[in-house]
């Protein structure tokens, strides 16, 4: 196995999963900021159960969900020759659950925080809520976007209970960063250790710099233009 091939295997799924939750966050966001009844508390909790879940209890119930042995699995596995238990796909598909959070969140504070004219106005002229949604209200909340982006990116990066339980430790497919790094330390490897560690801590502190960098130019250009 190459050093590097579970370093590439967490971009990978980093980019992955960011780029399905982009998609889906927008969507997920917009209609629970669309909401009025009072149901918006509970799917408001749902989203953000696995912030307080442990990363393993997902992980757990996945693995059981579509084992082969159960019937979801059999299913995937007979109508559609796929599995998702330990193998890349499933690894995709764990965190895109486990990351909802992290792109929804942001996204609807921006949404929320939005003047409700913006949407009144396009309204007035005509717009489909869905138009009003992608040429008034996102370019509206564009750092609630690159926030959403980075810190779901950024959290794949370092995920590991969730990705241990539903993914294992297969190299070139489910052996990601963070898997290797338990692995060295395991066989007290530490020098390997030492430097998985040290790429993944460098890598994702570059990227929350970015973010940081970012908002703060935005905060400033928002005060120039009220000033």
């Amino acid at each position: 196995m190459s050093f590097w091939e579970p370093l590439f295997l967490s971009i990978k799924l980093a980019i992955l999963t960011t780029c399905i939750l982009f998609i889906l966050g927008i969507l997920i966001s917009w209609g629970l900021a669309s909401l009025k009844s009072g149901c918006k508390p509970f799917w408001e909790v749902i989203i953000n159960l696995p912030l307080m879940l442990p990363p393993t209890v997902l992980g757990f119930y996945l693995l059981i969900i579509f084992s082969p042995e159960n019937t979801v699995g059999k299913f995937l596995q007979y109508y559609f020759q796929s599995r998702l238990v330990f193998t890349f796909e499933g690894l995709l598909f764990a965190s895109v659950l486990f990351n909802i959070p992290f792109m929804v969140n942001p996204l609807l504070a921006g949404l929320t925080n939005l003047p409700s004219t913006l949407k009144e106005a396009s309204s007035t002229l005509g717009k489909s809520g869905f138009v009003t949604l992608i040429r008034v209200l996102l370019p509206a909340i564009r750092p609630s976007l690159a926030s959403g982006c980075i810190m779901t990116f950024a959290h794949t990066m370092g995920e590991f209970g969730v990705v241990m339980m539903i993914g294992g430790n297969i190299p070139g497919e489910t052996r990601v960063a963070s898997i290797a790094i338990y692995n060295e330390v395991e066989a007290m490897n530490y020098t390997n250790a030492h430097y998985y560690s040290a790429i993944m801590l460098t890598f994702i502190l570059l990227v929350l710099l970015v973010l940081q960098f970012a908002n703060r130019n935005t905060s400033r250009g928002k005060k120039m233009r009220h000033d």
